[in-house]
């Protein structure tokens, strides 16, 4: 009964202890990973400025072409729509580079450190709460194979007692 016991009690913990190694060796990866998407993030708010500067720089070959004399002013008119066509193009990218930083990498780098606390945590509790039911199941085991010893000589006690009366009143 107690090796069950302990065996079981041993493969949970043993259980355990893979969750929450598992958990702290996906941190270098979680790490890896936010560090990876801040230096998208970066990347797409200068390429937002570099278009945004293209865009002024084109913008800026439209207005002189609109206002030119002669056949230029329809050029310079389709270079105008083709600009402003950009700039939402740009304010989309602008648009993504905000939300990836705001609902990606600020809410996991907040996560890992409260990720890291929890599982340090648990692992500390785990850690106090196995060693203590480890201790109750063997103190446990150990009463009752006492127990049981004592109830194999009482019994054999008591037989003994039955069997002298028996011989006593024969």
């Amino acid at each position: 009964m107690e090796t069950v016991m302990e065996r079981e009690c041993s493969a949970l913990g043993g259980l355990f202890q893979t969750v929450i190694g598992d958990m702290k060796g996906s941190y270098p990866v979680w790490d890896d990973f936010i560090s990876k998407a801040s230096k998208l993030q970066s990347q797409l708010r200068t390429t937002v400025v570099a278009v945004a500067a293209f865009l002024d720089a084109f913008q800026k070959v439209a207005d002189l072409a609109t206002n030119s004399r002669g056949g230029t002013r329809d050029i310079g008119s389709a270079l105008t729509r083709m600009c402003m066509r950009h700039r939402s193009i740009e304010a989309k990218l602008r648009q993504f580079s905000m939300v990836f930083l705001d609902c990606l990498i600020n809410p996991l780098q907040e996560q890992m450190e409260e990720w890291k606390r929890v599982a340090n945590t648990l692992d500390k509790d785990h850690a106090k709460e196995y060693k203590k039911a480890r201790q109750e199941i063997k103190k446990r085991s150990s009463d009752t194979l006492k127990l049981q010893k004592k109830a194999k000589k009482g019994f054999v006690a008591t037989k003994l007692e039955i069997r002298e009366q028996n011989m006593e009143q024969k």
